[in-house]
C-alpha cells in the first residue's frame, strides 16, 4: 500500500522493522563522517584533491621547508606542518615516520634543487672563465633567491652535520657538485687561462663563503659600513666584485 507524503505524492510504506533499523545506521553513518573531517582525514573525492602520493609528500616537504626554516627543528611542530600541507599527521608519519626523518629529508631535498639547478647550467659546454664566474653568479643569486636554503644549512650545521653524514643523497650530490669545479679548473689550466696546482675544494669553499657571508651579513653591515647593502646597486656591485676577485685567484 502507499500513503500520501508531504509533498503531495504517493511513497512507499515501509514496514515497521526496516523502519527503526534503518535510522540508527544513518545517524552513526553520519557520526563517522563528523569525526574523519574533524580529524582531518580524507573523506572521498568529494572531500577534496584525488590521492595523489608523490603530490601528497611535495606537499608535505614544502611545508616542512617552511616550517623548519622558520623555526629549526626543535621549534617547528608537527601538527603545523601537517595542517600547512593539508594532510592528517598519520599519513606524514606514514611518509616520513618521524620528526628527525622529515627534517632530513628536507634537508635532503634542499640541497638535491641546488645541485640539479647547478647541473642543468651546463658549464661544460662554457669556456673556462666564462664556466666559472656563470658559476659564481649562481650561487649569489640562488642563496638571494631561497633563504630557506641558507637557514636550513646553518641548523644543519648546529647539528654538526648530523643529518648529512647518514645520507647517500648528499654524498653523492656532493661528489657531483665537487667534479664540476674540477672539470672547470683542469679545463681552464688545459686552454692555459688558469695555474695548475689549484685545489677545487677550496675554491669551492670559497666561492661559497664570498657569497653567502655577504648575504647573511647585509643587513647588520649595513648599520656598520653606514651604507645601503642590501640595495639593488649594492647587490649588483658585489656580484661583480665576486666574480672578479675568484677569476683573479684562479688566473694564470
Amino acid at each position: 500500500m502507499t500513503s500520501i507524503s508531504d509533498e503531495g505524492g504517493p511513497t512507499p510504506r515501509h514496514r515497521k522493522g526496516r523502519a527503526s533499523s534503518a535510522a540508527p545506521s544513518k545517524v552513526r553513518s553520519k557520526t563517522a563522517l563528523r569525526i574523519r573531517t574533524r580529524r582531518g582525514e580524507a573523506t572521498g573525492p568529494a572531500a577534496g584533491r584525488p590521492r595523489d602520493p608523490q603530490r601528497t609528500r611535495d606537499r608535505i616537504l614544502e611545508a616542512a621547508t617552511a616550517e623548519f626554516a622558520a623555526k629549526g627543528l626543535a621549534g617547528a611542530r608537527v601538527d603545523e606542518i601537517a595542517a600547512r600541507a593539508t594532510v592528517n599527521k598519520r599519513m606524514l608519519y606514514h611518509y616520513f615516520g618521524n620528526k628527525d626523518a622529515l627534517f632530513q629529508a628536507v634537508v635532503e631535498n634542499a640541497y638535491l634543487r641546488v645541485w640539479a639547478a647547478e647541473a642543468a647550467l651546463e658549464l661544460d659546454d662554457l669556456p673556462p672563465e666564462e664556466a666559472l664566474s656563470r658559476l659564481v653568479a649562481f650561487t649569489w643569486t640562488y642563496y638571494l633567491a631561497h633563504p630557506e636554503f641558507i637557514t636550513l644549512l646553518n641548523s644543519e650545521n648546529l647539528f654538526e652535520a648530523r643529518h648529512f653524514k647518514r645520507s647517500a643523497l648528499i654524498e653523492a650530490g656532493a661528489r657531483r657538485s665537487k667534479t664540476l669545479v674540477e672539470r672547470i679548473l683542469e679545463r681552464g689550466v688545459a686552454a692555459g687561462r688558469f695555474r695548475a696546482g689549484i685545489d677545487p675544494v677550496q675554491l669551492n669553499i670559497t666561492i661559497s663563503a664570498v657569497n653567502y657571508y655577504y648575504l647573511t651579513n647585509r643587513h647588520t653591515g649595513s648599520v656598520v659600513y653606514e651604507r645601503d647593502m642590501a640595495s639593488p646597486e649594492a647587490l649588483a656591485q658585489r656580484l661583480a666584485f665576486n666574480q672578479d676577485s675568484i677569476l683573479a685567484m684562479v688566473r694564470a
